[in-house]
């Protein structure tokens, strides 16, 4: 029998709303305290990772630069080709691999295992070389994914975007970020305009 669209749609959203609530019950407490400080206190964080994890990492990157973090997304592709320059002892690299053993990202962990940069390892398996490799790990994990294949990352996806977003909130009342100094940043369009009347 063929399935209802409409149907579809709904169960996707409640199995996303199930891994949100799924994420605040597993949250591992200290490791996120740990990632709060390292990320308040690094000179400069890197996010990594390939694909639609690659997206969550890029939107991280953006939104700590939004609170005056010194943030930028690098590609594992440019990473692999030089792009592990900007990488620092100073550093925090956050990468995210559900699976943890993602190909391309492999020699990145060896690079920032050997340069002594703190890595901070998004995964759900944490018997991975991420999970084994990392200084500090936090766990994602979902029951299914939305989609009606079960293999698009739609609820992985909304989970690690819903982390780095409470890492986010974490980091601006940990640092004492403000709307005043988001509004010097942020002139254009109508949150410029909100803030800076």
């Amino acid at each position: 029998m063929e399935q209802n669209p409409w149907n579809a749609a709904k169960e996707s959203l409640q199995i996303e709303i199930q891994a949100l609530n799924f994420l605040s019950e597993y949250m591992d407490h200290d490791a996120f305290e740990q990632a709060t400080d390292a990320l308040a206190s690094g000179q400069k964080i890197i996010t990594c990772a390939s694909g639609t994890s690659g997206i969550a990492a890029k939107k991280f990157a953006h939104s700590l630069c939004c609170i005056e973090k010194n943030a930028m997304f690098l590609s594992p592709c440019e990473a692999l080709h030089g792009g592990l320059g900007a990488l620092k002892k100073e550093d925090v690299m956050v990468m995210v691999s559900r699976g943890g053993k993602t190909a391309e990202l492999l020699p990145i962990i060896d690079v920032c295992n050997k340069k002594g940069a703190v890595l901070i390892g998004v995964t759900e398996n944490l018997e991975s070389p991420l999970g084994k490799k990392s200084d500090i790990v936090l766990p994602v994990k979902i029951e299914k994914e939305s989609d009606p294949t079960g293999l698009m990352a739609t609820a992985s996806f909304i989970v690690t975007v819903a982390l780095f977003d409470a890492l986010l909130s974490a980091l601006i009342v940990k640092t004492g970020y403000t709307r005043e100094q988001f509004g010097l940043i942020h002139p254009g369009g109508a949150v410029g305009q909100l803030l800076n009347k």
